[in-house]
Protein backbone atom coordinates (compact mmCIF):
# COMPACT_ATOMS: atom_id res chain seq x y z
CA UNK A 1 0.00 0.00 0.00
CA UNK A 2 1.42 3.60 -1.00
CA UNK A 3 0.77 5.81 1.71
CA UNK A 4 2.72 8.43 0.60
CA UNK A 5 1.21 11.65 -1.84
CA UNK A 6 3.11 11.92 -4.84
CA UNK A 7 6.16 14.15 -5.02
CA UNK A 8 4.11 16.37 -7.75
CA UNK A 9 1.24 16.36 -5.47
CA UNK A 10 2.46 20.24 -4.25
CA UNK A 11 -0.95 21.14 -3.04
CA UNK A 12 -1.42 18.04 -0.80
CA UNK A 13 1.52 19.73 1.38
CA UNK A 14 -0.03 23.02 1.07
CA UNK A 15 -3.37 22.32 1.78
CA UNK A 16 -4.87 18.79 3.47
CA UNK A 17 -7.87 17.88 1.51
CA UNK A 18 -9.27 14.95 3.86
CA UNK A 19 -11.96 12.72 3.31
CA UNK A 20 -14.03 11.03 6.10
CA UNK A 21 -16.59 9.35 3.78
CA UNK A 22 -15.84 6.00 5.22
CA UNK A 23 -16.15 6.68 8.93
CA UNK A 24 -18.08 9.67 9.33
CA UNK A 25 -20.19 9.54 6.23
CA UNK A 26 -20.55 5.84 7.01
CA UNK A 27 -22.65 6.63 9.98
CA UNK A 28 -25.88 8.56 8.12
CA UNK A 29 -28.92 6.61 8.74
CA UNK A 30 -29.49 3.55 6.24
CA UNK A 31 -25.96 3.81 4.41
CA UNK A 32 -23.96 0.36 5.34
CA UNK A 33 -20.70 -0.73 3.48
CA UNK A 34 -18.84 -3.19 3.42
CA UNK A 35 -15.29 -3.86 3.25
CA UNK A 36 -15.22 -4.27 -0.55
CA UNK A 37 -17.21 -1.33 -1.26
CA UNK A 38 -14.91 0.75 1.23
CA UNK A 39 -11.85 -0.54 -1.04
CA UNK A 40 -13.56 0.76 -4.46
CA UNK A 41 -14.88 4.03 -2.80
CA UNK A 42 -11.00 4.63 -1.58
CA UNK A 43 -9.94 3.93 -4.58
CA UNK A 44 -12.81 6.45 -6.34
CA UNK A 45 -11.42 9.01 -3.86
CA UNK A 46 -7.75 8.81 -4.62
CA UNK A 47 -8.31 9.18 -8.31
CA UNK A 48 -10.30 12.86 -7.35
CA UNK A 49 -7.02 13.66 -6.07
CA UNK A 50 -7.57 13.94 -2.26
CA UNK A 51 -4.71 14.23 0.33
CA UNK A 52 -5.97 11.78 3.03
CA UNK A 53 -8.55 8.96 3.02
CA UNK A 54 -10.02 8.04 6.63
CA UNK A 55 -10.21 4.34 6.37
CA UNK A 56 -12.10 3.96 9.74
CA UNK A 57 -11.27 3.34 13.33
CA UNK A 58 -9.84 -0.36 13.47
CA UNK A 59 -9.92 -2.31 16.69
CA UNK A 60 -13.45 -0.53 17.28
CA UNK A 61 -15.12 -3.30 14.99
CA UNK A 62 -14.24 -6.25 12.41
CA UNK A 63 -14.94 -4.76 9.84
CA UNK A 64 -12.86 -1.71 9.77
CA UNK A 65 -10.11 -3.77 11.04
CA UNK A 66 -10.31 -6.01 8.09
CA UNK A 67 -10.18 -3.24 5.68
CA UNK A 68 -6.79 -1.97 6.91
CA UNK A 69 -5.50 -5.33 6.39
CA UNK A 70 -6.94 -5.49 2.97
CA UNK A 71 -5.86 -2.02 2.43
CA UNK A 72 -2.30 -3.19 3.21
CA UNK A 73 -1.89 -5.85 0.49
CA UNK A 74 -4.99 -4.44 -2.17
CA UNK A 75 -4.74 -0.70 -2.61
CA UNK A 76 -2.00 0.97 -4.09
CA UNK A 77 -2.98 4.73 -3.55
CA UNK A 78 -1.32 7.14 -6.42
CA UNK A 79 -2.22 10.33 -4.63
CA UNK A 80 -3.76 9.79 -1.61
CA UNK A 81 -2.40 8.59 2.50
CA UNK A 82 -4.61 6.20 4.16
CA UNK A 83 -5.69 7.63 7.93
CA UNK A 84 -7.04 4.99 10.78
CA UNK A 85 -9.29 7.15 13.27
CA UNK A 86 -9.49 6.29 16.88
CA UNK A 87 -9.36 7.95 20.38
CA UNK A 88 -7.03 9.18 22.73
CA UNK A 89 -6.07 6.54 25.92
CA UNK A 90 -8.85 5.80 28.44
CA UNK A 91 -8.79 7.83 31.61
CA UNK A 92 -5.89 6.54 34.28
CA UNK A 93 -4.24 3.87 31.50
CA UNK A 94 -1.02 4.17 29.97
CA UNK A 95 -1.17 5.23 26.22
CA UNK A 96 1.02 1.80 25.25
CA UNK A 97 -1.15 -0.56 27.49
CA UNK A 98 -4.57 1.02 26.17
CA UNK A 99 -5.29 -1.81 23.30
CA UNK A 100 -7.37 0.67 20.95
CA UNK A 101 -4.48 2.42 20.84
CA UNK A 102 -2.87 -0.80 19.97
CA UNK A 103 -4.99 -1.15 17.01
CA UNK A 104 -4.17 2.25 15.49
CA UNK A 105 -0.45 1.70 15.94
CA UNK A 106 -0.63 -1.60 14.01
CA UNK A 107 -3.03 -0.44 11.58
CA UNK A 108 -0.54 -0.05 8.86
CA UNK A 109 -1.70 3.58 8.39
CA UNK A 110 1.04 6.17 8.84
CA UNK A 111 -1.55 8.72 9.50
CA UNK A 112 -3.75 8.58 12.86
CA UNK A 113 -6.48 10.96 13.61
CA UNK A 114 -7.27 10.95 16.91
CA UNK A 115 -10.53 12.03 18.62
CA UNK A 116 -10.12 14.15 21.82
CA UNK A 117 -12.24 16.08 23.71
CA UNK A 118 -11.95 19.71 24.16
CA UNK A 119 -15.44 21.13 25.90
CA UNK A 120 -15.31 20.79 29.56
CA UNK A 121 -18.59 19.61 29.66
CA UNK A 122 -18.06 16.62 27.91
CA UNK A 123 -14.75 15.85 29.69
CA UNK A 124 -16.78 16.48 33.04
CA UNK A 125 -19.86 14.25 31.96
CA UNK A 126 -18.94 11.65 29.52
CA UNK A 127 -15.44 10.77 30.43
CA UNK A 128 -16.24 11.60 33.57
CA UNK A 129 -13.04 12.36 34.10
CA UNK A 130 -10.64 15.49 35.29
CA UNK A 131 -9.98 18.02 32.83
CA UNK A 132 -5.83 18.01 33.92
CA UNK A 133 -6.68 14.22 33.30
CA UNK A 134 -8.78 14.85 29.31
CA UNK A 135 -4.92 16.84 28.53
CA UNK A 136 -2.67 14.20 29.94
CA UNK A 137 -5.02 11.66 27.60
CA UNK A 138 -4.37 13.89 24.60
CA UNK A 139 -0.60 14.50 25.22
CA UNK A 140 0.11 10.76 26.37
CA UNK A 141 -1.57 9.48 23.46
CA UNK A 142 0.16 11.48 20.79
CA UNK A 143 3.41 11.42 22.19
CA UNK A 144 3.51 7.58 21.80
CA UNK A 145 1.85 7.39 18.47
CA UNK A 146 4.57 10.08 17.10
CA UNK A 147 7.23 8.04 18.95
CA UNK A 148 6.10 4.91 17.36
CA UNK A 149 6.65 6.59 13.87
CA UNK A 150 3.23 8.18 12.87
CA UNK A 151 2.22 11.24 11.97
CA UNK A 152 -1.12 12.35 13.92
CA UNK A 153 -3.65 14.93 13.56
CA UNK A 154 -6.17 15.57 16.86
CA UNK A 155 -9.81 16.08 15.79
CA UNK A 156 -11.01 18.33 18.59
CA UNK A 157 -14.59 17.53 19.24
CA UNK A 158 -17.03 20.12 19.93
CA UNK A 159 -14.71 22.29 19.76
CA UNK A 160 -16.94 25.37 19.29
CA UNK A 161 -19.26 25.09 21.73
CA UNK A 162 -16.40 24.05 24.13
CA UNK A 163 -14.64 27.26 23.03
CA UNK A 164 -17.62 29.36 23.63
CA UNK A 165 -18.51 28.34 27.24
CA UNK A 166 -14.84 27.76 28.32
CA UNK A 167 -12.17 29.37 25.65
CA UNK A 168 -9.50 29.36 28.11
CA UNK A 169 -9.68 25.39 28.10
CA UNK A 170 -10.49 24.64 24.07
CA UNK A 171 -7.60 26.70 23.46
CA UNK A 172 -5.32 24.47 26.17
CA UNK A 173 -6.32 21.66 24.30
CA UNK A 174 -4.94 22.45 21.60
CA UNK A 175 -2.03 23.69 22.64
CA UNK A 176 -1.45 20.46 24.46
CA UNK A 177 -1.89 18.17 21.19
CA UNK A 178 0.15 20.62 19.59
CA UNK A 179 3.20 20.46 22.05
CA UNK A 180 2.72 16.66 21.75
CA UNK A 181 3.76 16.57 18.44
CA UNK A 182 -0.02 17.03 16.67
CA UNK A 183 0.65 18.36 13.29
CA UNK A 184 -3.54 19.64 12.43
CA UNK A 185 -5.79 20.59 15.36
CA UNK A 186 -8.89 20.00 13.75
CA UNK A 187 -12.06 22.25 14.99
CA UNK A 188 -15.39 20.05 14.88
CA UNK A 189 -18.65 21.60 14.82
CA UNK A 190 -19.89 18.07 16.13
CA UNK A 191 -23.37 19.44 16.71
CA UNK A 192 -23.35 21.23 13.49
CA UNK A 193 -24.94 24.42 14.79
CA UNK A 194 -22.51 27.16 13.57
CA UNK A 195 -22.76 30.14 11.63
CA UNK A 196 -19.73 31.08 9.40
CA UNK A 197 -19.59 34.43 11.35
CA UNK A 198 -19.12 32.50 14.64
CA UNK A 199 -16.21 30.14 12.99
CA UNK A 200 -14.45 32.87 10.97
CA UNK A 201 -14.41 34.83 14.79
CA UNK A 202 -13.46 31.62 16.33
CA UNK A 203 -10.53 30.18 13.97
CA UNK A 204 -8.66 33.98 13.83
CA UNK A 205 -8.49 33.72 17.47
CA UNK A 206 -6.98 30.17 17.46
CA UNK A 207 -4.73 30.64 14.28
CA UNK A 208 -2.99 33.29 17.29
CA UNK A 209 -1.41 30.11 18.99
CA UNK A 210 0.87 29.16 15.74
CA UNK A 211 -0.80 25.62 15.44
CA UNK A 212 -1.78 24.15 12.08
CA UNK A 213 -5.86 24.49 12.04
CA UNK A 214 -8.25 21.98 9.90
CA UNK A 215 -11.98 22.31 10.02
CA UNK A 216 -14.51 19.43 10.54
CA UNK A 217 -18.03 20.72 9.31
CA UNK A 218 -21.50 19.33 9.77
CA UNK A 219 -24.53 20.60 8.13
CA UNK A 220 -27.21 21.12 11.26
CA UNK A 221 -27.55 24.60 10.10
CA UNK A 222 -27.31 24.46 6.50
CA UNK A 223 -23.91 25.89 7.07
CA UNK A 224 -21.54 22.94 6.46
CA UNK A 225 -20.04 23.92 3.31
CA UNK A 226 -20.47 27.83 4.19
CA UNK A 227 -18.61 27.04 7.31
CA UNK A 228 -15.88 25.43 5.69
CA UNK A 229 -15.10 28.32 3.48
CA UNK A 230 -15.40 30.96 6.36
CA UNK A 231 -12.29 28.58 8.33
CA UNK A 232 -9.93 28.21 5.59
CA UNK A 233 -10.64 32.08 4.71
CA UNK A 234 -9.28 32.44 8.74
CA UNK A 235 -6.51 30.41 8.43
CA UNK A 236 -7.28 26.71 8.27
CA UNK A 237 -5.32 24.69 5.95
CA UNK A 238 -7.12 21.04 6.22
CA UNK A 239 -10.23 20.21 5.52
CA UNK A 240 -12.49 17.33 6.32
CA UNK A 241 -15.92 16.20 4.55
CA UNK A 242 -17.59 13.67 3.01
CA UNK A 243 -18.49 12.83 -0.83
CA UNK A 244 -22.05 14.14 -1.34
CA UNK A 245 -22.52 15.06 2.14
CA UNK A 246 -23.28 11.73 3.91
CA UNK A 247 -23.14 11.90 7.23
CA UNK A 248 -25.00 11.80 10.58
CA UNK A 249 -28.40 13.76 11.06
CA UNK A 250 -28.47 16.30 8.02
CA UNK A 251 -24.45 15.22 7.18
CA UNK A 252 -20.76 15.99 6.39
CA UNK A 253 -19.46 19.27 4.56
CA UNK A 254 -19.58 17.89 1.24
CA UNK A 255 -16.29 17.39 -0.21
CA UNK A 256 -16.72 18.44 -3.71
CA UNK A 257 -18.57 21.35 -3.15
CA UNK A 258 -15.61 22.62 -1.10
CA UNK A 259 -13.18 21.59 -3.26
CA UNK A 260 -14.73 23.01 -6.28
CA UNK A 261 -15.22 26.38 -4.17
CA UNK A 262 -12.12 26.76 -3.16
CA UNK A 263 -10.33 25.93 -6.58
CA UNK A 264 -12.70 27.88 -8.88
CA UNK A 265 -13.66 30.80 -6.48
CA UNK A 266 -11.13 30.89 -5.05
CA UNK A 267 -8.60 30.23 -6.96
CA UNK A 268 -6.91 28.03 -5.07
CA UNK A 269 -5.92 24.66 -6.37
CA UNK A 270 -6.38 22.07 -3.45
CA UNK A 271 -6.31 18.92 -6.12
CA UNK A 272 -3.98 17.76 -8.46
CA UNK A 273 -4.37 19.61 -11.39
CA UNK A 274 -7.48 18.07 -13.90
CA UNK A 275 -8.45 16.13 -11.16
CA UNK A 276 -11.54 17.80 -10.42
CA UNK A 277 -12.90 17.17 -14.22
CA UNK A 278 -13.43 14.06 -12.84
CA UNK A 279 -15.73 15.16 -9.30
CA UNK A 280 -18.92 14.53 -11.20
CA UNK A 281 -18.34 10.89 -12.54
CA UNK A 282 -16.78 9.88 -9.01
CA UNK A 283 -19.49 11.82 -6.98
CA UNK A 284 -22.51 9.32 -8.93
CA UNK A 285 -19.98 6.26 -9.01
CA UNK A 286 -19.55 6.46 -5.00
CA UNK A 287 -23.60 7.28 -4.93
CA UNK A 288 -23.73 3.84 -6.93
CA UNK A 289 -21.69 1.95 -4.31
CA UNK A 290 -23.90 3.31 -1.57
CA UNK A 291 -26.96 3.19 -3.35
CA UNK A 292 -27.80 6.77 -2.08
CA UNK A 293 -28.84 8.34 -5.31
CA UNK A 294 -26.86 12.27 -5.40
CA UNK A 295 -28.95 14.83 -4.91
CA UNK A 296 -30.31 16.49 -8.26
CA UNK A 297 -29.89 19.50 -6.82
CA UNK A 298 -26.67 19.08 -5.44
CA UNK A 299 -24.31 21.69 -6.29
CA UNK A 300 -21.04 21.47 -8.55
CA UNK A 301 -22.41 17.55 -9.51
CA UNK A 302 -25.88 17.22 -9.39
CA UNK A 303 -28.05 16.12 -12.19
CA UNK A 304 -29.53 19.71 -12.34
CA UNK A 305 -26.84 21.56 -11.27
CA UNK A 306 -26.83 23.23 -14.67
CA UNK A 307 -29.89 22.48 -16.37
CA UNK A 308 -32.27 24.99 -17.29
CA UNK A 309 -35.86 25.18 -18.19
CA UNK A 310 -37.20 28.96 -18.37
CA UNK A 311 -37.36 30.11 -22.19
CA UNK A 312 -35.62 33.44 -20.72
CA UNK A 313 -32.56 31.43 -19.88
CA UNK A 314 -32.68 29.95 -23.09
CA UNK A 315 -33.03 33.24 -25.44
CA UNK A 316 -29.68 34.30 -23.16
CA UNK A 317 -27.61 30.90 -23.00
CA UNK A 318 -27.63 30.76 -27.34
CA UNK A 319 -25.73 34.20 -27.29
CA UNK A 320 -23.44 32.74 -24.45
CA UNK A 321 -23.74 30.13 -21.98
CA UNK A 322 -22.16 31.99 -19.32
CA UNK A 323 -24.62 34.18 -19.05
CA UNK A 324 -26.85 31.93 -16.92
CA UNK A 325 -24.11 29.50 -15.58
CA UNK A 326 -21.84 30.27 -13.01
CA UNK A 327 -18.87 28.28 -14.14
CA UNK A 328 -18.19 25.86 -16.99
CA UNK A 329 -19.66 22.57 -16.29
CA UNK A 330 -16.67 20.82 -17.67
CA UNK A 331 -14.82 21.89 -14.76
CA UNK A 332 -16.63 19.89 -13.11
CA UNK A 333 -16.97 17.03 -16.05
CA UNK A 334 -20.61 17.68 -16.52
CA UNK A 335 -22.50 19.51 -18.50
CA UNK A 336 -25.42 22.04 -19.59
CA UNK A 337 -29.01 20.76 -19.66
CA UNK A 338 -31.77 22.27 -20.97
CA UNK A 339 -35.07 21.12 -19.94
CA UNK A 340 -38.42 20.87 -22.36
CA UNK A 341 -41.30 21.88 -20.69
CA UNK A 342 -44.45 24.38 -21.07
CA UNK A 343 -41.99 27.09 -20.49
CA UNK A 344 -39.95 26.27 -23.09
CA UNK A 345 -39.72 29.10 -26.18
CA UNK A 346 -38.54 28.77 -29.37
CA UNK A 347 -34.55 29.33 -28.46
CA UNK A 348 -35.18 26.45 -26.26
CA UNK A 349 -36.74 23.89 -28.43
CA UNK A 350 -33.67 24.96 -31.22
CA UNK A 351 -30.92 24.44 -28.63
CA UNK A 352 -31.87 21.20 -27.75
CA UNK A 353 -32.10 20.09 -30.64
CA UNK A 354 -29.41 21.50 -32.03
CA UNK A 355 -27.87 19.36 -29.27
CA UNK A 356 -29.64 16.26 -30.57
CA UNK A 357 -27.91 17.21 -33.99
CA UNK A 358 -31.11 18.65 -36.08
CA UNK A 359 -30.72 22.19 -37.58
CA UNK A 360 -34.17 23.77 -36.31
CA UNK A 361 -32.92 27.31 -36.54
CA UNK A 362 -32.50 26.64 -40.67
CA UNK A 363 -36.77 26.36 -40.59
CA UNK A 364 -38.57 28.65 -38.70
CA UNK A 365 -42.05 27.35 -39.54
CA UNK A 366 -40.91 24.08 -38.40
CA UNK A 367 -39.54 25.08 -35.13
CA UNK A 368 -42.68 27.06 -34.37
CA UNK A 369 -44.71 23.97 -35.06
CA UNK A 370 -42.61 21.65 -32.79
CA UNK A 371 -42.69 24.26 -30.14
CA UNK A 372 -46.15 24.62 -29.77
CA UNK A 373 -46.69 20.61 -30.18
CA UNK A 374 -44.60 20.48 -27.29
CA UNK A 375 -46.82 22.79 -25.19
CA UNK A 376 -49.90 21.10 -26.28
CA UNK A 377 -48.59 17.98 -25.36
CA UNK A 378 -47.29 19.14 -21.70
CA UNK A 379 -51.21 20.47 -21.14
CA UNK A 380 -52.46 17.12 -22.06
CA UNK A 381 -50.22 15.78 -19.61
CA UNK A 382 -46.97 14.96 -21.40
CA UNK A 383 -43.29 15.53 -19.94
CA UNK A 384 -40.57 16.23 -21.78
CA UNK A 385 -37.67 17.82 -19.28
CA UNK A 386 -37.39 14.27 -17.47
CA UNK A 387 -37.93 12.24 -20.92
CA UNK A 388 -35.13 13.48 -23.24
CA UNK A 389 -35.39 10.17 -25.23
CA UNK A 390 -39.43 10.73 -26.38
CA UNK A 391 -38.65 14.19 -27.09
CA UNK A 392 -35.64 13.03 -29.43
CA UNK A 393 -38.49 10.87 -31.32
CA UNK A 394 -40.61 13.53 -31.65
CA UNK A 395 -38.17 15.82 -33.05
CA UNK A 396 -37.80 13.32 -35.29
CA UNK A 397 -40.96 12.81 -36.63
CA UNK A 398 -41.06 16.58 -37.08
CA UNK A 399 -37.66 16.36 -39.35
CA UNK A 400 -38.48 13.16 -40.94
CA UNK A 401 -42.16 13.62 -41.05
CA UNK A 402 -43.21 10.37 -39.83
CA UNK A 403 -42.51 8.55 -36.50
CA UNK A 404 -38.96 6.78 -36.12
CA UNK A 405 -40.50 3.02 -36.20
CA UNK A 406 -38.91 -0.54 -35.98
CA UNK A 407 -42.16 -2.61 -35.90
CA UNK A 408 -45.60 -1.54 -36.11
CA UNK A 409 -48.08 -2.83 -33.71
CA UNK A 410 -51.38 -4.58 -34.51
CA UNK A 411 -53.12 -5.19 -31.15
CA UNK A 412 -52.26 -6.02 -27.26
CA UNK A 413 -54.51 -7.15 -24.08
CA UNK A 414 -53.59 -8.13 -20.94
CA UNK A 415 -55.17 -10.32 -18.30
CA UNK A 416 -54.44 -10.30 -14.40
CA UNK A 417 -55.05 -13.40 -12.16
CA UNK A 418 -55.55 -12.49 -8.52
CA UNK A 419 -53.33 -14.20 -5.35
CA UNK A 420 -54.21 -17.71 -4.97
CA UNK A 421 -55.83 -19.08 -1.45
CA UNK A 422 -57.36 -15.64 -1.22
CA UNK A 423 -54.31 -14.20 0.47
CA UNK A 424 -53.83 -10.47 0.44
CA UNK A 425 -49.89 -11.58 0.08
CA UNK A 426 -50.56 -14.03 -2.28
CA UNK A 427 -49.05 -14.37 -6.29
CA UNK A 428 -50.61 -11.98 -8.79
CA UNK A 429 -49.87 -12.71 -12.05
CA UNK A 430 -50.51 -11.52 -15.52
CA UNK A 431 -50.59 -12.59 -18.91
CA UNK A 432 -49.65 -10.05 -21.97
CA UNK A 433 -50.81 -10.85 -25.67
CA UNK A 434 -48.78 -8.56 -28.27
CA UNK A 435 -49.79 -8.97 -32.21
CA UNK A 436 -47.52 -6.86 -34.05
CA UNK A 437 -45.33 -7.35 -36.96
CA UNK A 438 -41.40 -6.29 -37.95
CA UNK A 439 -38.87 -7.61 -40.32
CA UNK A 440 -41.60 -8.76 -43.02
CA UNK A 441 -42.75 -10.92 -40.39
CA UNK A 442 -46.09 -11.16 -38.29
CA UNK A 443 -45.44 -11.91 -34.78
CA UNK A 444 -47.82 -13.04 -31.60
CA UNK A 445 -46.12 -13.46 -28.61
CA UNK A 446 -47.47 -14.20 -24.76
CA UNK A 447 -45.95 -13.18 -21.78
CA UNK A 448 -46.27 -13.67 -18.18
CA UNK A 449 -45.19 -11.12 -15.26
CA UNK A 450 -45.92 -9.94 -12.19
CA UNK A 451 -48.21 -7.78 -12.92
CA UNK A 452 -49.77 -5.95 -16.01
CA UNK A 453 -47.07 -3.48 -17.12
CA UNK A 454 -44.10 -6.56 -16.74
CA UNK A 455 -46.44 -9.04 -18.41
CA UNK A 456 -46.63 -6.47 -21.27
CA UNK A 457 -42.58 -5.56 -20.97
CA UNK A 458 -41.65 -9.37 -21.40
CA UNK A 459 -43.85 -10.10 -24.37
CA UNK A 460 -42.67 -6.79 -26.36
CA UNK A 461 -39.54 -7.52 -25.82
CA UNK A 462 -39.46 -11.60 -26.35
CA UNK A 463 -41.72 -9.90 -29.82
CA UNK A 464 -38.84 -7.48 -30.71
CA UNK A 465 -35.42 -9.64 -29.41
CA UNK A 466 -36.31 -12.25 -32.64
CA UNK A 467 -35.97 -9.41 -35.15
CA UNK A 468 -33.60 -6.86 -33.60
CA UNK A 469 -31.05 -8.76 -30.92
CA UNK A 470 -30.00 -5.84 -29.40
CA UNK A 471 -33.12 -5.30 -26.90
CA UNK A 472 -31.51 -8.12 -24.79
CA UNK A 473 -29.17 -5.51 -23.57
CA UNK A 474 -31.86 -2.98 -22.48
CA UNK A 475 -33.22 -3.53 -19.22
CA UNK A 476 -35.35 -1.19 -16.87
CA UNK A 477 -33.98 0.42 -14.57
CA UNK A 478 -37.29 2.95 -13.07
CA UNK A 479 -40.46 3.08 -12.94
CA UNK A 480 -42.40 6.19 -11.88
CA UNK A 481 -46.34 6.81 -12.12
CA UNK A 482 -48.17 10.20 -11.44
CA UNK A 483 -51.60 10.91 -11.23
CA UNK A 484 -52.25 13.57 -13.21
CA UNK A 485 -55.71 14.40 -12.44
CA UNK A 486 -56.11 13.58 -9.01
CA UNK A 487 -59.91 14.73 -8.72
CA UNK A 488 -61.22 12.11 -10.88
CA UNK A 489 -59.83 8.92 -8.91
CA UNK A 490 -59.53 5.94 -10.61
CA UNK A 491 -60.44 7.74 -13.61
CA UNK A 492 -57.74 10.18 -13.78
CA UNK A 493 -55.32 10.17 -16.31
CA UNK A 494 -51.86 8.90 -15.92
CA UNK A 495 -48.56 9.68 -16.60
CA UNK A 496 -45.55 6.98 -16.73
CA UNK A 497 -42.12 7.40 -16.69
CA UNK A 498 -39.58 4.80 -17.57
CA UNK A 499 -35.87 4.63 -17.35
CA UNK A 500 -34.18 2.49 -19.39
CA UNK A 501 -30.60 1.05 -19.86
CA UNK A 502 -28.07 -0.77 -22.35
CA UNK A 503 -25.46 -1.41 -18.79
CA UNK A 504 -23.63 1.88 -20.17
CA UNK A 505 -25.99 4.66 -20.83
CA UNK A 506 -29.48 5.05 -20.01
CA UNK A 507 -32.93 6.99 -21.38
CA UNK A 508 -36.03 7.99 -20.18
CA UNK A 509 -39.66 7.96 -21.99
CA UNK A 510 -42.90 8.65 -21.18
CA UNK A 511 -46.28 7.69 -21.75
CA UNK A 512 -49.84 8.98 -21.29
CA UNK A 513 -53.12 7.27 -21.17
CA UNK A 514 -56.28 7.09 -19.40
CA UNK A 515 -54.71 4.17 -17.76
CA UNK A 516 -51.56 3.01 -15.92
CA UNK A 517 -51.38 -0.19 -18.34
CA UNK A 518 -52.07 2.22 -21.78
CA UNK A 519 -49.15 5.00 -20.22
CA UNK A 520 -46.81 2.25 -19.78
CA UNK A 521 -46.99 0.87 -22.93
CA UNK A 522 -46.53 4.08 -25.23
CA UNK A 523 -43.66 4.60 -22.82
CA UNK A 524 -42.02 1.06 -23.58
CA UNK A 525 -42.46 1.12 -27.03
CA UNK A 526 -40.31 4.76 -27.14
CA UNK A 527 -38.09 2.93 -24.94
CA UNK A 528 -37.18 0.46 -27.07
CA UNK A 529 -37.42 1.99 -30.01
CA UNK A 530 -35.02 5.17 -28.56
CA UNK A 531 -32.51 1.84 -27.56
CA UNK A 532 -32.46 0.36 -31.64
CA UNK A 533 -31.89 4.57 -32.75
CA UNK A 534 -29.17 4.56 -30.26
CA UNK A 535 -27.50 1.52 -31.36
CA UNK A 536 -27.63 2.99 -34.94
CA UNK A 537 -30.06 -0.39 -35.68
CA UNK A 538 -31.60 -0.29 -39.26
CA UNK A 539 -35.36 -1.04 -39.31
CA UNK A 540 -36.12 -4.38 -40.63
CA UNK A 541 -38.68 -3.66 -42.90
CA UNK A 542 -41.67 -3.14 -40.43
Amino acid sequence: MNTTPSSGHQAAADFHVYDTTMRDGAQQEGLNLSVQDKLHIARHLDDLGVGYIEGGWPGSNPKDTEFFALAAKELDLKHATLAAFGSTRRPNVAAADDPLVAALRESGASVVTLVAKSHDRHVELALRTTLEENLAMVRDTVAHLTAEGQRVFVDLEHFFNGYLDHRDYALEVVRTAAEAGAEVAVLCDTNGGMLPHVVTDVVADVMSLGVRLGIHAHNDTGCAVANSMAAVLAGATHLQGCINGYGERTGNADLVTCVANLELKLDRPVLPAGRLADATRISHAIAEITNYPPSARQPYTGVSSFAHKAGLHASAIRVDPDLYQHIDPALVGTDMRLLVSEMAGRATIELKGKELGYDLAADPDRLSRLTDRVKRMEQEGYTFEAADASFELLVAEEMDGQRPSFFDVESWRVTAESGRGGSSLGHAAAEATVKLHAGGERLVVVGEGNGPVNALDHALRQAIERVYPDVARFHLIDFRVRILDQGHGTDAITRVLIETSDGKDSWVTVGVGANIIEASWEALVDALTSGLRRHHVTPAGA
